[in-house]
């Protein structure tokens, strides 16, 4: 992903079958091919007419939302989200996934969930609880412990100073072709593909201070 305006479609970090047969192949090029690239597109074409803005970073955008002209400021909010949620959303897998090991984050989730067992009982639940079209996310308050919040549509914890270390996409186009409406199916197999070491970096990013919006 370029840094500003105008914004591309970065190619996903594996092929489009390494997930099977977890996320399907078909569901990976109509989520990436089609979903995510009609966000960069849309988010491009708001941009077009407002050079002021054509610098501003996909974080700085969602960050500054309330600076926005009023007339694309929705149009600039739904589709940045779009497009951060997904590259945030397909970086974090991996097939096969090592696991969570030991480690900084490791020792996060048992500080501030007691077990693994109940973080990833919380996560799933949370990811249940999105009421139609949403995520599921993992993230650092501003105090530096670890939350489990939920987000609508394609809003994004960034705008609420929160600095996320994974996410899952819960709209219906993120599953529903392999795995129809059994959402808690796809919750299940998603956690098989988890990239742990990416999180693990992400982490470490979000608790350094290196990793955060530009505002």
């Amino acid at each position: 992903m370029n840094e500003h305006y105008p914004f591309v479609n970065p190619p996903l970090p594996y092929a489009y079958d390494a997930l099977e047969p977890f996320i399907d192949t078909k569901t990976m090029h109509l989520h990436h091919d089609r979903h995510l690239q009609t966000y960069v597109n849309n988010l491009n074409d708001a941009l077009k007419d407002y050079p002021q803005l054509q610098s501003w970073s996909l974080e700085r955008l969602i960050y500054n939302a309330g600076r926005l002209p009023l007339a694309v400021r929705q149009t600039i909010i739904n589709n940045a989200g779009g497009v951060y949620n997904h590259i945030l959303y397909f970086n974090g897998m991996i097939n096969p996934s090592e696991g969570l090991r030991r480690g900084k984050l490791y020792s996060a989730i048992v500080k501030d969930f007691g077990t693994v067992d109940n973080f990833l009982e919380e996560l799933k639940n949370q990811a249940l609880s999105v009421f139609g079209s949403g995520y599921a996310w993992l993230v650092v308050t501003p105090w530096g412990n670890l939350r489990i919040v939920t987000s609508a549509n394609q809003n994004t914890p960034i705008a609420q100073n929160l600095c996320p270390v994974l996410t899952t996409d819960v709209w219906e186009h993120a599953y529903y072709l392999k795995h129809y409406n059994e959402r808690a199916a796809y919750i299940d197999d998603w956690l098989k593909v988890v990239n742990w070491k990416k999180a693990e970096e992400l982490y470490n990013n979000c608790i350094s201070g290196t990793k955060g919006t530009q505002r």
